[in-house]
């Protein structure tokens, strides 16, 4: 059974259990325990019971015992790789490429001693000097999706604990792997027991860290309908809450753009990680084109579908049968309501394992289900416009606006669809617009519920309480 992590402890509660399953050949890995309140509150405790003297632990020698996390995380890049394709299913190169996402906000959080500075103004009146400290919140607590085991929990916890809070981490129950290793690690470099906190669960563990009352700031990943139900709750309870919701990408083709550079920036985005990501390309649209659906079914149909850990594999299984299962309906439905169906992934899911290969819709109808819904899974639905106008506002028409981007060599359209799209990244000649670190993942509309976003400086804010200090002496 994969074990809790808390105080330092490794525990294994007396919980149902799920399977983890490798997704490429359907082989159950473990178990993992679905955890109650109880061991929720018992995380908890160990987290409020570390903070007094975290909190007050220099700036200094926090970011020595980040840099040391950051070494071990880069001296078992590859393992952490290998693990995330066991369990989860991308490719190992997609999966290196995580592990390296997650490690850039390590390097961002190893700036804390200057990320943490306040301000000050003297004399601000007549004797009076005014001065910002930051603060830190207090215990954090973080729920990542299953798509990205370690990147995204990455994108939590250091920050947070480098900010001076403690934290509690409930990883997804599909892919919990990635997950312990990080807080094993975590441990090895130095961290006191109680500052990072591990504890498996499922909707039960979520509610009851939604509703602790000494949880002081909530960080979630995952669909948009969950998303909205974790905001409303845990801000109902007076949390801080950053809650990341789904996407319905929309990539804009220009006339101009050169369909050599355009066609495989494309696939790689609409089927990069099985399309189990909330940056996928999973709509194109061809302004005043007849050439780019030919192109893309032509590149398409060379990708080669497979377990992730064998090279040269483009496209991995996706996470579960019942999830596969859901991405194969939705493509039926997409062709009932009246979607060209040019490419069928469906094929491949007679194989071993939970795949479906790479899938391309055309003439997809806007109000389609394939056009709005998030399908997260290998699927790219492509509709046609005449004019760039057309393009924007069918965009816009989407609940959804985490990413929109358009291929040109028009610098007028570029920015007219900069200033226009109603997405928080914005990409021109670029397959995914996901900002470094050091910038906000800025999700807007649905695809975002709260006021600061995951890591950059908006990280910092979310992590921190400002006091100010007014003095006349």
């Amino acid at each position: 059974m994969v074990p809790n992590l808390i105080g330092g402890e490794r525990s294994l509660p007396d919980a149902p259990t799920l399977p983890v399953y490798d997704p490429a050949t359907g082989e159950v890995l473990d178990e993992v325990p679905l955890s109650g309140p109880a061991e929720v509150e018992r995380a908890v405790a160990a987290a409020v019971a570390a903070f007094s003297e975290w909190s007050r632990t220099s700036v200094m020698e926090r970011v020595r015992l980040m840099f040391r996390f950051k070494a071990l995380l880069e001296a078992h890049a590859e393992e952490l790789a290998a693990l995330v394709t066991r369990h989860h299913g991308k490719t190992l190169d997609e999966a290196r490429g995580e592990v390296r996402r997650g490690i850039d906000v390590v390097d961002f959080a190893c700036g804390a001693p200057t990320l943490l500075q306040g301000r000050t103004l003297r004399q601000v009146s007549v004797d009076v000097d005014q001065d910002l400290h930051r603060f830190p919140v207090g215990v954090a607590a973080g729920i990542p999706p299953f798509n990205f085991p370690v990147m995204i929990p990455l994108w939590m916890f250091p920050l947070a604990v480098v900010c001076g809070n403690t934290f509690v981490l409930k990883p997804s129950e599909r892919t919990p792997l990635g997950a312990v290793r990080l807080a094993e690690l975590f441990a090895e470099a130095g961290f006191p027991p109680g500052v990072l906190n591990l504890v498996h669960g499922a909707r039960e563990a979520v509610d009851a860290l939604l509703r602790h009352p000494q949880v002081a700031a909530i960080s979630f990943v995952g669909s948009e309908p969950v998303a909205r139900a974790v905001y409303r709750e845990a801000a109902a309870y007076g949390k801080r809450v950053q809650a990341l919701g789904g996407a319905k990408n929309h990539i804009v083709v220009m006339p101009d753009a050169e369909l050599d550079a355009v066609v495989p920036a494309i696939l790689g985005s609409a089927f990069g990680n099985a399309g189990e990501r909330c940056l996928a390309g999973s709509v194109a649209i061809a302004v005043d084109s007849r050439d780019l659906v030919p192109a893309l079914e032509a590149a398409a149909r060379r990708l080669r579908v497979g377990p992730g850990t064998e090279p040269e594999v483009d496209v991995g299984p996706l996470i579960r049968r019942e999830h596969r299962d859901r991405v194969a309906e939705l493509v039926a439905q997409g062709v009932r309501e009246g979607a060209r169906l040019v490419l069928d992934g469906r094929d491949q899911m007679s194989r071993p394992g939970f795949f479906l290969g790479p899938t391309i819709l055309d003439q997809v109808p806007p109000d389609s289900t394939a056009h709005r819904v998030e399908i997260f899974g290998p699927v790219l639905s492509v509709s046609h416009v005449g004019k760039l106008e057309e393009a924007i506002a069918r965009a816009n028409r989407s609940a959804l606006g985490n990413m929109a981007v358009i291929f040109t060599h028009d610098g007028g359209a570029a920015r007219q669809f900069r200033e226009r799209v109603e997405a928080g990244m914005i990409g021109v000649n670029v397959p995914v617009a996901q900002p470094f670190a050091f910038f906000p993942f800025s999700g807007w509309k649905s695809s975002f519920y709260g006021d600061l976003h995951v890591h950059g400086t908006d990280g910092v804010d979310f992590y921190t309480r400002k006091k100010m200090f007014i003095s006349r002496w």
